[in-house]
């Protein structure tokens, strides 16, 4: 046989087909253990939907297409156990994914298309929609476009004169703590984009959402900047994974 490089290829070695004549006879006495547990967990999906499932058996159920004929058990409670939740696995840069035993780089590339799936729905959730009176929408979107990134992203969402999204760009990525900020490019870029207003996003790698001194003191800059032109910033959030913060919820602006 010749070199395998795909980890798929290579799990499908743990389970091989009996011969021809013995076929019928080498199934039930060797049939893995876990295909039974496949249909079972199959049948509760579909009978309960995904809140019917545990983080782990969710990423189950997508793993058994990926790695066929392994017991993926093992393998999803391990990334869970890794990275906490199945959002976070999710979110988790390929090069961390493949650290765990079992995935291998097409496994992990293939999680990150599922990621860039949901996030591409999260994303037709809010584009084109008045975002105000789509707030939840909103903060999903930023959420899994920006909570497990590992360094931070300045991201601004810019509005028409009706708040309905127009645009969604990074103007920035910094370091893990820091993202530079410059309030005449903000200006600018709305003024080129015929914006309204705007929402400013950035993320927290550490997790916590919490503003800075720092982030405050930039976000009042940019309105002072803004105001004069005729447009508005309606808030800035901040993205973690223990959850989000608006400066504006916060009286912070």
């Amino acid at each position: 046989m010749g070199k395998v490089d795909d980890e798929r290829a290579f799990f499908s070695e743990a389970w091989v087909e009996p011969p021809q004549k013995s076929r019928k006879k080498a199934t039930a006495v060797e049939k893995p253990h876990y295909h039974g547990h496949r249909d079972r967990l199959r049948e509760r999906f579909v009978a309960g939907g995904a809140d019917a499932l545990p983080d782990y058996e969710l990423l189950e159920l997508l793993l058994f297409r990926l790695i066929p004929r392994v017991d993926t058990k093992p393998i999803a409670k391990a990334l869970i156990a890794r990275f906490g939740s199945l959002a976070e696995v999710l979110g988790a840069p390929a090069s961390l994914l493949e650290e765990v035993k079992g995935i291998g780089p097409t496994v992990a590339i293939d999680l990150k298309v599922v990621a860039a799936t949901a996030q591409r729905m999260a994303r037709g959730e809010v584009r084109g929609r008045e975002v105000l009176s789509n707030w939840t929408q909103l903060l999903d979107y930023c959420r899994s476009a920006m909570a497990f990134e590992s360094r931070e992203q300045f991201r601004i969402l810019f509005l028409d004169k009706k708040n309905v999204l127009i645009a969604d760009e990074v103007q920035q990525t910094g370091t893990v703590d820091h993202t530079p900020v410059y309030p005449r490019e903000v200006v600018k870029r709305a003024l080129e984009l015929s914006a309204s207003a705007v929402i400013l996003v950035h993320n927290h790698p550490s997790g916590d959402p919490t503003p800075s001194r720092a982030d405050i003191e930039m976000t009042k800059q940019i309105i002072d900047t803004a105001k004069p032109l005729g447009i508005a910033v309606h808030d800035h959030i901040i993205i973690g994974r223990k959850g989000n913060a608006s400066m504006k919820g916060l009286l912070l602006i």
